[in-house]
């Protein structure tokens, strides 16, 4: 019973404390000048809170965006070797996740580098053989930009290159000159009478170029079809270097990628699109908090016009402090309502910040109001407002607020 009544007592002074707290922002004060640096504090936040939700959007936008062009290369899971390169299908486990029936497409991977040449033009390249399935794993006809997804037309082997590697050569999809591809013979000494006889040399002739405006991926990647990827190298016909998996599900993916890691064991490694392209996505990760991290800062410096306001707020509330006193109130309950008081002035600029934050970017999300030019892979800024970016914004403001409110607040007298 007394716990009860000591939780009414404690759950009535925090809602007297809010009631007062809200009379003294809203009221009309016997200063203006009051009225004035009130205002100018919660604008100040909600122009600081604004940015926030603008500048992580657009992080949120560009990432999503740069998602898409890998998504576009990169499998749902990858699998391969944790050390060494190639491996065989025939292996039992190997077979258990080829039947497992979460998996859609299972496409056998021969990845190297070699030694492209076409006419007087050479350049080192990484050639990624492909099974036949291939173009139903990966969008990869989507980013043709030059001839078609073809690697073989039943007479002539074919090749697609990325659009750098293409520049490189200075070749078309449309040329009928062939490209040849050498690669050093896995199981041979170099000869160094005759060291041309050390490589494997084939021949193939350009069906297509694709763009994924990545440079790793433009500049350096060409498929060809998994036979002659294998013949090139030297490689077995069970022999893969990678497996590439799409899933009859994309949200399963967590949970089939746990599947086939407890199937495969610890010799293999099995990664999703972020963990293919981690290094870039930590990279971008990083930019965004370190971002929020200074507009925050900043954020806590326009913060700091509660204190002016708080300040005088105390000073002009002097007789009413006089007359709670002497209504029974202690100095923790004067103390909270000028707490609460700061708290207001934060949660109303973080709340009218959030609105127009939100609206600036669903303007620019559907209307595309900024654009970047002609020159980009869009038109206009990409941007995403995430609901958990939201959430962080408006409870750093606040916990700012109370920041900024706890140092004029403390010092009453």
């Amino acid at each position: 019973m007394a716990e009860k009544t000591n939780f009414n007592h404690k759950w009535l002074d925090l809602s007297f404390s809010v009631r007062i707290a809200r009379r003294y922002l809203f009221s009309k004060k016997s200063h203006n000048a009051i009225n004035i640096i009130s205002a100018i504090s919660a604008i100040g936040v909600a122009i600081g809170t604004m940015a926030l939700v603008v500048v992580l959007s657009v992080f949120n936008g560009f990432e999503g965006l740069i998602s898409d062009m890998f998504s576009a290369f990169d499998p749902e899971l990858r699998i391969s070797l944790s050390q060494g390169k190639s491996f065989d299908l025939q292996q039992a486990d190997v077979q258990k996740v080829k039947q497992l029936k979460e998996i859609a497409i299972f496409t056998e991977i021969v990845e190297e580098n070699a030694l492209l040449r076409f006419k007087d033009k050479q350049m080192p390249a990484t050639v990624k053989g492909v099974s036949k399935n291939y173009a139903q794993l990966a969008d990869i006809k989507k980013i043709i930009s030059d001839g078609k997804f073809e690697l073989y037309d039943g007479a002539f082997e074919r090749i697609v290159t990325g659009v750098g590697v293409a520049n490189t050569l200075g070749l078309s999809a449309h040329f009928i000159d062939p490209i040849f591809i050498y690669a050093p013979k896995r199981n041979s000494k170099i000869n160094l009478l005759r060291p041309e006889t050390s490589f494997n040399q084939t021949a193939c002739f350009a069906s297509g170029i694709f763009t994924t405006n990545q440079v790793q991926y433009d500049e350096k990647y060409v498929l060809v079809s998994l036979n002659q990827a294998r013949q090139l190298f030297d490689y077995d016909s069970t022999v893969v270097t990678a497996i590439e998996l799409k899933l009859v599900s994309d949200s399963k993916i967590d949970i089939v990628k746990k599947e086939i890691e407890t199937i495969l064991g610890p010799n293999y490694q099995v990664k999703n699109r972020f963990e293919q392209q981690e290094s870039f996505f930590k990279i971008m990760k990083i930019e965004k908090w370190i971002t929020f991290l200074i507009l925050s800062f900043i954020l806590l410096i326009a913060s700091f016009n509660i204190i002016g306001s708080l300040s005088m707020l105390i000073i002009d509330k002097k007789s009413d402090i006089s007359t709670l006193e002497s209504l029974g109130a202690n100095k923790k309950l004067i103390r909270r309502i000028f707490l609460f008081e700061g708290w207001m002035i934060s949660a109303t600029g973080a709340i009218l910040g959030i609105i127009l934050g939100t609206a600036i970017c669903l303007l620019q999300e559907f209307f595309g109001i900024l654009k970047l030019g002609n020159d980009f892979v869009v038109d206009a800024y990409p941007i995403s407002t995430n609901f958990m970016d939201i959430v962080l914004i408006f409870f750093t403001v606040l916990l700012m607020g109370f920041i900024a409110a706890l140092y004029p607040v403390k010092y009453l007298k």
